[in-house]
């Protein structure tokens, strides 16, 4: 384990258009950060519901739904791989073609 964060999440500011229904349950997705320094109130981790490439680019306002704070961290924070969509991968070549 590499890091613990204590969070609370205002369910008050859940969009309930952004929850999705999966396999196992209803899921909102969120992005969080965190940043190098806490806040006034000790947080060092913010939350909100996930935008899309659009709503980035447009630079929409985020809807902040909570914050947290590292806990205890043993220094050893990985990056995880990126995962790859079959939209962003090389295009394959085939190689038996006639010409």
């Amino acid at each position: 384990m590499a890091s613990i964060i204590k969070a609370s999440i205002n369910l008050n500011e859940i969009p309930k258009d952004k929850i999705y229904v999966g396999k196992k349950g209803k899921y909102l997705p969120i992005t969080i950060t965190i940043n190098d320094e806490p806040d006034q109130f000790g947080n060092n981790v913010g939350m909100w519901d996930s935008q899309t490439k659009e709503q980035r680019e447009a630079k929409e306002k985020r809807n902040y739904t909570g914050n947290a704070k590292v806990v205890w961290t043993d220094g050893k924070v990985s990056v995880a791989e990126k995962q790859v969509t079959p939209q962003e991968s090389e295009p394959q070549v085939d190689d038996d073609l006639p010409f």
